[in-house]
């Protein structure tokens, strides 16, 4: 007889089962994050999970490649759909599939899964969650300082202290001027060199050289081509790198910038002043956004300001080993999505950051605790003739806003007590034969009992201690929310 098939149990490469601390985690930063955007007027949008492939613009597939580096099918009308790799491609298709009946600005915000076909590696997932707040039909600084100062308000929202994260602001046109000066601002070119200098915080300036000459190797073998510049022109924007790398004020770098401004680096320069001025008129610190020239964001999309945030604390592993996050949150001004589907330029501007990368960062450094569950409290089952009054008792417990079953698994009292101290509970009730006689409940305070055990070696000492009571059966439930109120 053929033996019937067992498939092996495993996950594709790329794609992470997440566990109930994580995604308490993850919900309490967008919760936080959500409750930021709703105060400052933005409305929540949710877009389908697949968009057509012509419309994601980036990973764009062609006829021989319908699945590069992005998940897609064929509709039953042989068109090509794809999972949407970020959420503001749909954003741009949703603006202009509804662009005359908009209020424009259109202000929303939206948070769900992405996902992108591309190699996964250490940090870098197949499917993950975005959270994303953009103005759409927003011209000019404002809309961009705007977005700044919210990013700031996210991040204080969701814990982080003055001094533990700070914004680089810098405006690609400033570069561009740089390059027109040079001869050199072809899209290709121009699309190398702005890669090259955001690769400035791991390879310094020795590699960004190289990238914007001919090229880089680098320790595996791979190479990297470069944007083709001679020395004389690496040397040009090295020395604007090093030169816009000077401390200051925000009004002082932007003062420095605009006496070596050319072409449309001028632009540049009068935008990041009038964010500053609203950046200050918002109380938005020196500390907390400053100007940085090197930043210029990888995409393609941006063309004006543009701003990531970098996290100023190190999270640690519990060997104490340094996490290494990177950029948590950015964004910037993109004002020719639109135009791909309306054939005009439409402004635009935003802020987003990766959900699972920034929760992870944020949980390491304590500073998630609104991601903490309520107290779970397992009634015991020391009787299956009396499971309706065990479910009632957990209904009252839940009615007083607790986490609360009554057990169902099969087993004696002591491994239900095991259940529930595997399960993380925080109480476990127990009314007995004994206990119903008297009317009254035992009450074990399971954390309290597991601190002690760890403290104490003396076991009549361990025995005088209160971590199991007495309470009335009518008055349990008041006495389980004292005991959590103490703790």
């Amino acid at each position: 007889m053929a033996k019937s098939f067992r498939p092996k149990a495993r996950r594709p490469r790329g794609f992470e089962d997440r566990s109930a601390s994580v995604i308490r985690a993850e919900r309490a930063l967008v919760t936080a994050a959500s409750a930021v955007y709703e105060r400052w007027g933005f409305e929540p949008l949710e877009t389908p999970a697949f968009e057509y492939a012509d419309a994601l613009g980036k990973f764009l597939p062609d006829e021989e490649r319908p699945n590069e580096g992005v998940f897609a099918l064929q509709d039953d009308d042989e068109q090509w759909m794809a999972l949407r790799y970020d959420l503001t491609a749909p954003l741009a298709r949703f603006a202009a599939e509804h662009f005359q009946d908009l209020v424009k600005p259109f202000r929303r915000y939206q948070f769900g899964e992405v996902w992108r076909n591309e190699k996964p590696g250490p940090g870098r997932f197949r499917q993950f969650v975005q959270c994303d707040a953009d103005s759409v039909g927003a011209a000019g600084p404002a809309a961009d300082a705007e977005m700044i100062a919210l990013a700031a308000e996210v991040m204080r929202a969701a814990g982080l202290k003055d001094g533990e994260f700070v914004i680089r602001v810098n405006d690609r046109r400033l570069l561009d001027g740089v390059l027109e000066s040079l001869g050199s601002a072809d899209d290709t070119r121009r699309m190398r060199v702005l890669r090259a200098i955001d690769k400035l915080d791991r390879l310094g300036l020795e590699g960004v050289e190289q990238l914007l000459g001919a090229g880089r190797k680098d320790e595996s073998g791979d190479f990297t081509q470069g944007a083709g510049l001679d020395a004389a022109g690496a040397r040009t924007v090295l020395g604007f790198l090093e030169a816009a790398q000077a401390k200051g004020t925000r009004a002082e770098i932007t003062q420095r910038l605009a006496s070596a401004a050319a072409g449309s680096g001028a632009a540049g320069v009068e935008a990041l002043g009038e964010i500053n001025a609203i950046l200050t008129a918002l109380g938005v610190s020196e500390s907390e956004a400053v100007f940085d020239p090197s930043v210029v964001r990888g995409l393609g999309y941006y063309t004006g300001p543009v701003f990531e945030t970098e996290l100023l604390v190190t999270p640690t592993y519990p060997d104490g080993s340094p996490m290494q996050f990177g950029s948590v949150a950015s964004g910037g001004r993109y004002d020719d999505l639109v135009a791909r589907f309306t054939g005009q330029a439409v402004p635009a501007t935003g802020f987003s950051f990766g959900v699972s990368r920034f929760a992870a960062a944020l949980s390491a450094l304590g500073r998630l605790d609104a991601a903490q569950a309520a107290p779970l409290v397992i009634v015991i089952a020391a009787d299956k003739a009396r499971m309706a009054e065990y479910f009632a008792m957990a209904a009252e417990l839940r009615a007083a806003g607790l986490r609360a079953e009554a057990f169902v698994g099969a087993g004696n009292m002591g491994k239900q007590l095991k259940y529930a101290d595997r399960r993380g509970a925080a109480f476990a009730v127990i009314e007995g034969e004994e206990e119903r006689a008297r009317g009254e409940v035992q009450i074990k305070d399971l954390k309290l009992g597991a601190q002690l055990a760890e403290a104490m070696t003396d076991r009549d000492e361990w025995k005088e201690q209160k971590q199991q009571f007495a309470a009335p059966r009518d008055g349990f439930v008041r006495a389980i929310l004292g005991a959590v109120t103490e703790c």
